[in-house]
């Protein structure tokens, strides 16, 4: 018993000993980017409260004491967009004393990858959410445009990289398309035959006999990327993904 008290008096002195430190908020903010097929999406919000009301910001909220980050990052996607099960990425921390005039905050950012067309945001909880072209985003509060800006530099080096762009693609898309994406992403045109034939050695795509036949009268050829093929080199050749 004696033994009991006195774990419980350590325990109320460490308790008493952290109440007399500055209290810090800690939040999420998500970079959402979208794909349409043809040009790189972010969705932002109009901030409904204060501070900085009524103007443009990253999806965001603040960590609960009972999850970890990354279960906050997934809870804030879910429960304002609908959104689950998809590429999330944490990318920086940010931390200056002043970046949010309402208190001290710090946030964690990740970036998360969507296909637009697939996602119905059905369970959305943001009237004011709306997909921007990457390059004619509005000015956001905070710092977040230097989230905004963080995120598309790692983007880029991950699609470089790592398959990672498939997963702003619909389960099925054509060679333009694909191509369209990594012009997207990279910010650069790219020459058709020499994207193409670098694509077909990576050897992690399977053509299909179906067409989109939306872009010609002729057609263009589906593709769908190959994950377990992908998986399977790189566990037995070391295969690297390499653009």
């Amino acid at each position: 018993m004696e033994e009991d008290i006195s774990v419980s008096e350590d325990l109320n002195m460490h308790l008493n000993f952290y109440q007399k430190e500055d209290q810090v908020l800690l939040a999420v903010d998500c970079i959402i980017f979208g794909f349409d097929k043809k040009n790189l999406k972010i969705l932002l919000v109009k901030r409904n409260f204060e501070p900085e009301k009524g103007k443009w910001s990253l999806i965001g909220g603040f960590l609960k004491k009972n999850e970890d980050l990354d279960e906050a990052a997934v809870r804030v996607l879910e429960t304002l967009t609908g959104l689950n099960d998809i590429y999330l990425e944490q990318i920086h921390t940010y931390s200056k004393i002043d970046r949010d005039p309402g208190q001290r905050t710090i946030s964690v950012a990740y970036y998360a990858l969507i296909n637009v067309d697939s996602h119905r945001f059905d369970g959305i909880q943001i009237d004011s959410a709306h997909w921007f072209d990457i390059k004619k985003a509005p000015d956001l509060i905070f710092d977040h445009n230097e989230m905004v800006q963080k995120a598309k530099a790692r983007l880029k080096r991950r699609a470089l990289t790592k398959p990672i762009g498939f997963e702003l693609l619909p389960d099925k898309f054509t060679m333009r398309q694909l191509q369209n994406l990594y012009e997207s992403i990279l910010d650069k045109k790219l020459d058709k035959r020499n994207f193409i034939n670098k694509i077909n050695s990576l050897d992690i795509l399977v053509k299909l006999d179906e067409k989109d036949m939306s872009v010609s009268r002729k057609g263009a050829y589906l593709y769908i990327f190959d994950k377990d093929k992908y998986e399977k080199k790189v566990e037995e050749d070391g295969f690297i993904f390499k653009l």
